[in-house]
C-alpha cells in the first residue's frame, strides 16, 4: 500500500513516520521542482528584460543579455545612463541573489528531504 504525502505541506512531503516515497513518485516530485524553478527563473528574466528595455532603453536582445548576466552573477554588460535604470539594475541585482538562493532551495528540497527521511528510517527512531 502506497503512503500518501501530507497535503498540508506545500510540496506534499511525507511525514517522518510515513514510509519512504517510491522512486517513481520521488522523481515526479523532483521534475515538478525543476519545472517550477525554470518557470520562476524565466519570469524573473522576463521582468529584468522589461526593466532594462523600458527604463534603460536597451533593445530586447541586449535587455535579455543584461538580465541573464545579472541573474548568473556576472554583472551588467551595458552602461546605464539614467537614474531610473541604475536604480532598477541595483535592486534587480540584489533581488536576483535572493531569487538564485531560493531557486537552489527549491531544487535541493526534494533531495535533502529524501536524505533526511531515509536517515530517520535507518536510525530506527522510536517514539
Amino acid at each position: 500500500m502506497r503512503s500518501k504525502p501530507d497535503k498540508s505541506s506545500p510540496m506534499g512531503f511525507e511525514h517522518r513516520r510515513q514510509p519512504l516515497l517510491p522512486r517513481a513518485d520521488f522523481l515526479r516530485r523532483l521534475v515538478y521542482s525543476i519545472v517550477l524553478a525554470l518557470i520562476l527563473l524565466a519570469l524573473w528574466i522576463v521582468l529584468g528584460m522589461c526593466g532594462y528595455h523600458w527604463l534603460a532603453g536597451l533593445p530586447w536582445l541586449d535587455a535579455f543579455l543584461n538580465a541573464s548576466m545579472i541573474v548568473g552573477g556576472m554583472g551588467p554588460v551595458d552602461i546605464l545612463n539614467t537614474s531610473a535604470a541604475k536604480l532598477f539594475a541595483g535592486f534587480y541585482a540584489i533581488l536576483s541573489g535572493v531569487i538564485f538562493l531560493s531557486l537552489f532551495g527549491l531544487l535541493a528540497a526534494p533531495v535533502f528531504h529524501r536524505f533526511l527521511h531515509r536517515f530517520h528510517m535507518d536510525s530506527g527512531e522510536k517514539s
